[in-house]
Formats: C-alpha cells, sequence, structure tokens
C-alpha cells in the first residue's frame, strides 16, 4: 500500500476569487490559474513516493449555478499541467438535505479519501490532506490523516489544528518531505490491530560483508573537492576521481589567505581543466554584482558562488537572475529549503551552466532527514537543463553514497573526508573491528592503565 497526499484544488493548487474575506472558486476556463511553483511542488511529492489525489466540492454544479462541463474542463487542464495527479474526486452535492446520494463525499466529510484510496490501495495511516478551508482539515482528520493548512487570511476559523501551518503549496511540500514520521503510539488504536506482546527472532542467513565499491573513481556522482589549503588543491586536483573544486571565505580565513584575490588567480594558475568555484564576500548586492562579475572574468572554467541570501535575510534571487542573464556561470550556495530551491530553478537562465548547492549536511544536523529534500530539489530544477544539484556540506563517507542515491550530480567533500574514504572505502568490517581492538589495546598500554 503506498501513501498519497489528498490536495484540495480552489486556494492550493489554483487561484482562488477573494470576496469580502471569503474564498469563492473559478468560474471559467480562462480564470482557472495554477499557483506559482505548484507543478514543481506536485513533481517532488510524486518522486518521494506520494500518490496524488485531487478531492474537490463543487456545490455550485449541483445548485445549477456552475457548468459541469466547465469544471470538467478544468480539471482535463489540471491533469496536463501536472500529469503526476492520479485521480481527482468530486462531490457536486450542494449540501441540502442528508440524504443527498452524494453527502457523504461532501468534505468535510471523508467519503472522497476513502474512495479514492480504496480505488487506489492507499495506506490512510501515512498519508496527507492539504488545503485552504476548515472543511479541508476536518475532512483529512476524520479519515485519519496528518493535514497541512495553507493560511490565506479567510474571515473563517478552523474547527481543529491541522499538524501544520503554512503560507503556500511549496511549503506545505516541504512540511510533508521533512516531516518525522509518526510513532507508533501516535496512532488511534481504531487504525491497528492489536499484536500479541511478544518478540519473534527471525532466521538469518549469514553473508560476507559487503563492499560494493573499492575506489572512488566507482562513483557516479561527481566529486568536488571543498577546501582552500592550496598544497591540498593541487594535490587533489590531479586526482582522476575529482571533477571540480570549491572553496569560499571561511575556509580561506581558517588557512590564513588574507589577499582574496591573489589566492585565487594564484590557483588558477594551475586549476584550468575542472570547474572551481569562488565566492564572493560582501553582504551589499550592489557589491556583490561587481564582484561576481570580476571574479566570472578570472577564467572560463570559474563558476561564481552567491549566496541564497545575504546576512540580513534579504533574498538574493533578484541578482542571480540579472547575473544569469548577463551569462555568468553561478553556484548559488547556503541553500536548506525547498522553496528556496523552487525560488532559484525559476531564477537561473536555462542556457547558462550553473551549480544550486543544497546543504544537507546542516540539514541532518538538525535532526532531519536529508535524502527527500535532496530528492524533491531535484524535482524542483527538472526545467533547468544546465543546471546541477550539489550535496554540500558533507560530514562522513556515507554522505558520498547519499548524494549518488538521492540522484544529486555534484558532491562536495572536504579534504579530510576524502583522505578518510581513500582509506576506508571497501574496508572489510571484519578486518576493522579487529583494527579497532588492537587501537584500544594499544592505547590503553601507552596510557598505563591499572586496575
Amino acid at each position: 500500500m503506498r501513501p498519497a497526499v489528498f490536495l484540495d484544488r480552489d486556494g492550493t493548487l489554483n487561484r482562488q476569487v477573494v470576496c469580502a474575506g471569503k474564498p469563492y472558486p473559478p468560474t471559467t476556463l480562462a480564470e482557472f490559474e495554477l499557483f506559482p511553483g505548484v507543478p514543481e511542488a506536485c513533481r517532488a511529492l510524486h518522486d518521494a513516493g506520494y500518490v496524488l489525489v485531487v478531492a474537490t466540492n463543487k456545490p455550485d454544479v449541483g445548485r445549477g449555478d456552475q457548468d459541469q462541463a466547465i469544471v470538467e474542463a478544468m480539471h482535463a487542464r489540471l491533469l496536463e499541467l501536472i500529469p503526476e495527479i492520479a485521480r481527482i474526486e468530486v462531490c457536486y452535492a450542494p449540501g441540502q438535505g442528508r440524504d443527498h446520494p452524494e453527502n457523504h463525499r461532501r468534505k468535510p466529510g471523508p467519503g472522497m479519501i476513502t474512495d479514492a484510496a480504496a480505488a487506489l490501495d492507499l495506506d490512510l495511516t501515512r498519508s496527507w490532506m492539504v488545503g485552504d478551508r476548515w472543511r479541508d482539515i476536518d475532512s483529512g482528520q476524520r479519515a485519519g490523516l496528518r493535514t497541512v493548512f495553507i493560511d490565506f487570511g479567510y474571515d473563517e476559523a478552523l474547527r481543529a489544528p491541522p499538524d501544520f501551518t503554512v503560507l503556500d503549496f511549496p511549503a506545505a511540500t516541504q512540511a510533508i518531505l521533512t516531516a518525522p514520521p509518526l510513532s507508533h503510539s501516535s496512532f488511534d488504536i481504531r487504525h491497528s490491530a492489536p499484536r500479541a506482546a511478544s518478540f519473534v527472532i527471525a532466521a538469518v542467513t549469514l553473508t560476507p560483508n559487503p563492499s560494493p565499491m573499492k575506489n572512488l573513481l566507482d562513483l557516479k556522482v561527481q566529486i568536488y573537492a571543498d577546501g582552500a589549503d592550496k598544497a591540498g588543491i593541487l594535490d587533489l586536483y590531479a586526482k582522476p576521481y575529482i571533477k571540480g573544486l570549491t572553496t569560499n571565505p571561511t575556509l580561506m580565513k581558517k588557512v590564513g589567505i588574507t589577499d582574496y584575490e591573489a589566492f585565487a588567480k594564484d590557483i588558477l594558475q594551475s586549476v584550468t581543466a575542472k570547474p572551481i568555484s569562488l565566492e564572493v564576500f560582501s553582504d551589499d548586492f550592489a557589491e556583490m554584482r561587481r564582484q561576481a562579475l570580476k571574479i566570472n572574468s578570472w577564467g572560463a572554467n570559474v563558476y561564481t558562488k552567491i549566496p541564497i541570501t545575504n546576512s540580513h535575510g534579504e533574498s538574493a534571487l533578484p541578482l542571480i537572475k540579472e547575473l544569469g542573464q548577463q551569462g555568468v556561470k553561478l553556484n548559488v550556495t547556503a541553500l536548506l529549503t525547498l522553496e528556496q530551491v523552487a525560488g532559484v530553478a525559476a531564477a537561473l537562465n536555462p542556457e547558462v551552466p550553473s551549480v544550486v548547492s543544497v546543504f544537507a549536511g546542516r540539514i541532518a544536523d538538525t535532526g532531519v532527514d536529508p535524502m527527500p529534500i535532496m530528492r524533491a530539489s531535484g524535482a524542483l530544477l527538472a526545467g533547468q537543463p544546465k543546471a546541477e544539484l550539489l550535496w554540500a556540506s558533507v560530514r562522513e563517507v556515507l554522505n558520498l553514497f547519499q548524494a549518488q542515491e538521492s540522484g544529486c550530480a555534484i558532491v562536495t567533500v572536504p579534504h579530510d573526508i576524502l583522505a578518510k574514504a581513500e582509506k576506508m572505502l571497501g574496508f572489510d568490517l571484519t578486518a576493522l573491528s579487529l583494527d579497532t581492538v588492537k587501537m584500544f589495546a594499544k592505547d590503553a598500554a601507552a596510557a598505563g592503565f591499572q586496575l
């Protein structure tokens, strides 16, 4: 059984008409317009394994105030714009009369959700409802779903609190993809069968320790060395498994570099055949633009790193768009959210090569699994044929494999992690266990411990 995301239509996927604090659906096909970022966000949910189902009330048809053919034309257009949608459930009941045959399906009832779940074999305990009205939240909760409320500030109150409140659909997508799974204690007992209080030990077959890769050249993801030590940079640049290099002002400061331009030009005397990313260091966008153009002039293999915001939280997207239009190859850095990735995807010039650096390691530092975010980021960048997704802030050798598995084109790796990977990759685990015990024994003897 697969998890699903159930989607309200008006105010969630497409623009609604708000009058006197109340939302109304579009009445003509010409008025039917998706919010920005909706197709990309839906693709990200689909790529993360969710079945997408639209569940929408259309009481105006039941009352005779709306032509059903127009609604169906809107849904045909919706499927054309978002082919990832697996099913559209519609309730035309006008909400009058408890005996109306469609009334069990009309939100806030759960009928459209449960009907779709039966038809598509969906697991409601792992599914979500996203909407902008109290009826959406109530409907999802009655079906046992977690809920995300898109708050437009309507003149109406929620009847029950949602799991998350956001301002738009891309943010709702991020909430779903980054939310931790429910623990067993969170499930309503009515949705789970009782289990005997016993433990079953399954039989296992022991096999040799797997070591599928013995060499960094076996990885498909491109490895970029991340550092500012000149000797280390030039040593790694010569290695065939290093496909590019990156650095930043923080790394330069750590190794004592004081003349940024002299250091960069010195490195570029040797680094000519592989891409290298050099970052601006101003906090002012006008000066950032000047620095970016200057750095861009230093070589055809240079990518100019631009942070997604300045230190005041002001968006760099206008500058990113301007520089892209001027043909500057960019490495947009310090991204941590899907909203930021979606903004960059819209700002980049599709004709100019670029790199989008998502700090997966920093995401993991917060206790959030970065893998779904990286997969979703790749989906958001699908419309940028020359953009490459980069897994940044690597913490351990395993991250290289995670970057590859999540579909990243590039992973930036610090020099010390690269050295560890060269030494440890493919190491037999039994031998490693013995090596660890020998280390303990050696250190204990050297310390002269006695009891």
